[in-house]
């Protein structure tokens, strides 16, 4: 193997990071839920948590209120190593999601507030030279002045020689203009991006179930993605490139908590990516870290040994 990364940071991770109230018992809908316990969420605050659960540097660019929520969040990240030099705090209150404890997809309503304002000048002082993976999802890319922010720094970081990495974890009710997301979401990928979409993100996205992952692995390899991982949960996931393509199932798990395992998942695929793993090897690594994750209600441990995500 080629180790990829040869550069000092691994990642920049950039969005949200927020709180997520979780219901206490497994419900279908936030109607039925009575009690909630609060936990960090947002996704790229997730992966880069996870990046450095198992051994990375990595750095998180969010913004946060002025409130002791966002004093909680930012302890709780830089507390598990996840460098926080590129966090802001401002004047709206710090963003909140109520997500339903699932064993399938998860239901969630978001009360958004501080996530939306990342600014340029968090950035200042990055060498772009030195980062090997951007990262972002659509959450962050919803608003302004987040969304014309990453979308500036990500053609800087790219430019520099980054690869750049999107969830295109689309949401109509977080962003309503399904079109104006269709062409932010090939804007990114036109930059040779390493893409992960869920089959149910797909089916928001594009308003269409997906009948076939090789349909959207061949989209996003169409609008210039390098890679795609298409995943389809309890039937696994599609993994492809312009040279190969992979359909990897699942194994038993004792399910307790499905939050945050596709973060998990392409936490394990990028670590795998950095390390010089295959496409296929990749998939594995982020099958096994996604393992973990769904085995675990709420945060993971502060530290996954680097070996389990390569030992299944």
């Amino acid at each position: 193997m080629n180790r990829r990364q040869e550069r000092n940071i691994a990642i920049i991770s950039v969005g949200e990071l927020l709180i997520d109230f979780i219901s206490s018992d497994f419900v279908e809908n936030l109607s039925e839920a009575k009690y909630f316990t609060k936990f960090m969420g947002g996704s790229p605050a997730n992966l880069v948590m996870n990046m450095v659960r198992l051994g990375n540097n990595g750095y998180l660019a969010a913004t946060l209120g002025n409130d002791d929520m966002g004093d909680f969040l930012t302890d709780f990240i830089t507390t598990y190593g996840v460098n926080g030099s590129l966090l802001r705090r401002v004047g709206r209150p710090t963003t909140l999601i109520l997500v339903t404890r699932s064993k399938e997809v998860s239901n969630f309503e978001a009360y958004r507030g501080a996530d939306a304002e990342i600014s340029e000048d968090q950035f200042d002082g990055i060498d772009w030279q030195e980062v090997s993976l951007f990262h972002t999802t659509c959450f962050a890319l919803s608003l302004e002045p987040a969304q014309s922010t990453i979308l500036n720094i990500a053609h800087q970081a790219f430019t520099a020689g980054c690869q750049l990495s999107i969830d295109a974890n689309y949401a109509q009710k977080i962003w309503p203009d399904r079109a104006k997301a269709q062409a932010i979401v090939q804007e990114y990928c036109q930059k040779g991006s390493l893409v992960k979409v869920s089959e149910v993100d797909w089916e928001r996205l594009y308003g269409h179930p997906l009948k076939e992952p090789n349909e959207a692995a061949d989209h996003f390899l169409e609008l210039g993605a390098r890679a795609v991982c298409v995943t389809l949960g309890g039937d696994g996931c599609l993994v492809a490139d312009r040279a190969e393509r992979h359909r990897l199932g699942t194994r038993p798990v004792d399910v307790k908590d499905t939050t945050g395992a596709g973060d998990a998942f392409w936490s394990g695929f990028l670590t795998a990516w950095l390390d010089g793993y295959d496409l296929l090897g990749c998939a594995k690594a982020g099958r096994a870290m996604a393992e973990i994750k769904l085995a675990c209600l709420g945060p993971l441990p502060p530290k996954v040994e680097r070996r389990r995500i390569y030992e299944g």
